[in-house]
């Protein structure tokens, strides 16, 4: 039985061609910054989102933290979205080994941040709090798309108020697929931001920095305090390089997939959110887990939350998103 796992777009495998591009990467020592794979992701990354410098780290929760505390000393303050990623799903990082405190907002229903409720949660120049330096934001954010309108409003507000603004941008290019823009027209608004090549881009492993030669110059200080400096990476280069030349535009097929799953979800009565990109969220309640056993019994691979989040990806074709929709409807049936 193939396995249909769609509990997060990280669990893709690297394509034949991927793999024949790590094979013949040229390596060399990346903390001498003598890789030629890595300087050339770098250099390339940078270009094509309009930055002038960019880091390659293992991961996208160590992207994050490093923008985070090249951007903020200890004892300054980033406002963010409670659900988001740099908040909530990355260990505290910011807090834990950058004394950076968050100030978490509610997250709006497009996956925004209300300004007025970010003016709000700026804190006044004054010796009792905490200096506010960055705005962080996420793109997509839970699968939905942040408009680029509000975009360049955020990108306003933050130099009105003296403020950096961080994009978070795992799924970046997801959002540049949605939009129909170059993922240029999203990045131009940040000062840094960060993208991972592990996820819809299908990359074994990996994330890239972006922001001014300063910025990036901090961050590569800090990779090495925090253990992300790496020697011979260029095969994971490559990889990344790969994906980015040759998995951008096919990110469109997991949203058509997404959209397929969750049209027919709800036709067979179930209670899907509006789907944008690639995330699926149904309402399963209490039978979340039941859900998930029944599913794993069919080959397919479920998380088990109330609000449930179905992934999809490179790895899972439209005949098995069939498969999914029909084993749904034999759960409700029972």
């Amino acid at each position: 039985m193939s396995v249909i796992d769609l509990r997060s777009d990280t669990v893709t495998q690297p394509t034949p061609g991927m793999r024949d591009a790590m094979a013949t990467a040229a390596s060399g020592d990346d903390v001498y910054g003598e890789d030629p794979s890595v300087n050339h992701l770098e250099a390339e990354l940078a270009k094509r989102l309009g930055f002038e410098a960019a880091l390659f780290v293992p991961t996208g929760t160590m992207s994050n933290l490093l923008a985070l505390m090249a951007h903020c000393e200890r004892g300054e303050e980033y406002i963010v979205g409670q659900q988001a990623h740099t908040y909530k799903y990355e260990g505290g990082g910011a807090a834990v080994l950058g004394s950076i405190q968050p100030q978490p907002l509610e997250v709006q229903a497009d996956g925004s941040l209300d300004l007025d409720q970010v003016l709000a949660a700026i804190k006044p120049d004054d010796f009792h709090f905490a200096r506010t330096r960055l705005l962080a934001l996420e793109n997509t954010m839970q699968g939905k798309v942040l408009p680029l309108d509000y975009l360049a409003k955020a990108r306003a507000f933050t130099r009105e108020h003296g403020l950096a603004l961080h994009l978070d941008g795992a799924r970046l290019y997801n959002a540049a697929v949605k939009l129909g823009v170059d993922a240029r027209e999203i990045a131009q608004h940040f000062d840094s931001v960060s993208v991972c090549l592990s996820k819809g881009l299908g990359a074994p492993i990996g994330s890239v920095l972006c922001g001014t030669t300063a910025l990036i110059a901090k961050a590569r200080r800090l990779r090495k305090m925090v253990g992300g400096g790496m020697r011979q990476a260029g095969s994971l280069a490559a990889a990344g390089l790969y994906a980015l030349d040759h998995q951008v535009q096919r990110l469109a097929d997991d949203h058509a997939n997404a959209q397929w799953l969750g049209d027919e979800l709800r036709k067979a009565g179930f209670e899907v959110e509006p789907v944008q990109t690639n995330m699926v969220y149904v309402q399963i309640g209490d039978q979340a887990q039941a859900l998930k056993a029944f599913a794993a019994e069919r080959g397919i691979k479920l998380s088990a939350a109330a609000r449930l989040r179905m992934v999809t990806h490179l790895d899972v074709s439209r005949a098995q998103i069939e498969q999914v929709l029909a084993t749904f409807v034999e759960f409700s049936r029972k």
